[in-house]
């Protein structure tokens, strides 16, 4: 006899697979007691009880799903696997996380692994899934969703903020608050996830706005972390000393210019105002605090397990771009407005 299948029972029911799934780990949440008890008495006609159905119900279901970061020891990687889990948890599945270090080999090991292990779906974080990886993809044969990341194969569903419309809108905070003098440290201009995108935004606002727009006014490092930041305002300030205002591509970029700007005796925002990218925990931490773009990584991490989980029980999905805003702290000085603040 053909054992039955969470579809199975939401067909029956008259539900939708996700419902079932919540109610069978006890969410409490997506629905009410009436459709619980209904579900349940469903269940029991079809003779089962919810701990069997919970173990059974999903033929060849391992209830994990598999996580690749570049770098799990980071503040956003650490955000977005909160949301992560939470959604996973809600669903009934646990997670595996793999820490790539953005190297292709390991990357490969680790979706080998990945397959071995018999995951139901992967979560590719804040890389780049290229066709070197679509063989391994193929064999795996189950959902992968990028979550801050891009896609060379496809039909692989996205989660991501605009970044070139993020870093547009950054740019464009600055100028309206006065400042026409400004200039932009990123990560590698070659990185398609926040390194092109976050530059053309930044070059575009400042040619929409009719401010000077030199390739020196950006200073790259090779990497979005603190040190960078430092090595990348201290080549700012001997190319253009005379810049008021900075565009960080990442949070911890933005520390790091804090950090040197202390250190050569400028002051922030009063000599020079900066703006992140992230709204990681480290931008309340900063002296002053950070003005910034929030992701809102958690919740990004959370939609994006949540759209797995919704593609592994065979649903339809679409690929999701998270609305950004800016968060104002202490680190942009206010000067005489450009236009309407």
């Amino acid at each position: 006899m053909k054992k039955s299948t969470i579809k199975d029972v939401a067909r029956e029911a008259n539900v939708s697979i996700a419902t079932v799934s919540r109610i069978l780990n006890n969410t409490g949440k997506g629905y009410s007691d009436k459709t619980k008890q209904h579900v349940m008495q469903t269940i029991e006609q079809m003779g089962y009880f919810p701990n069997a159905i919970a173990r059974s119900l999903i033929n060849n279901e391992s209830g994990t799903i598999g996580v690749l970061f570049p770098a799990v020891s980071g503040m956003v990687s650490a955000e977005m696997l909160h949301g992560i889990e939470a959604a996973a948890q809600v669903y009934g599945k646990s997670v595996f996380v793999c820490n790539t270090l953005s190297d292709p080999d390991k990357t490969k090991h680790y979706l080998q692994l990945l397959y071995e292990k018999q995951v139901e779906g992967v979560i590719f974080a804040s890389g780049r899934l290229t066709r070197n990886f679509q063989k391994i993809v193929k064999q795996m044969n189950v959902p992968f969703v990028t979550l801050s990341g891009i896609s060379d194969l496809k039909n692989i569903p996205e989660i991501k903020v605009d970044d070139l419309k993020a870093t547009y809108d950054a740019t464009n905070y600055l100028i309206k608050h006065g400042h026409t003098k400004l200039a932009m440290v990123s990560g590698p201009p070659h990185d398609l996830i926040a390194g092109t995108p976050r530059m053309e935004g930044f070059k575009q606002a400042l040619t929409d706005a009719n401010l000077p727009c030199k390739s020196s006014q950006i200073s790259w490092s090779s990497a979005f972390y603190f040190e960078d930041g430092k090595h990348a305002f201290r080549s700012i300030m001997k190319s253009h000393p005379e810049v008021t205002a900075i565009v960080a591509a990442s949070d911890e970029m933005a520390a790091g210019v804090i950090s040197e700007a202390n250190a050569q005796g400028i002051r922030v925002p009063e000599d020079v105002s900066v703006i992140g990218y992230d709204n990681t925990k480290l931008a309340t931490m900063t002296v002053p605090s950070l003005t910034t773009v929030s992701q809102e990584f958690d919740v990004m991490g959370y939609r994006a397990s949540e759209l797995l989980c919704q593609c592994i029980m065979g649903e339809d999905t679409d690929s999701i771009i998270m609305e950004h805003k800016i968060i104002e702290r202490e680190s942009v000085k206010k000067t005489k407005a450009r236009g309407v603040v």
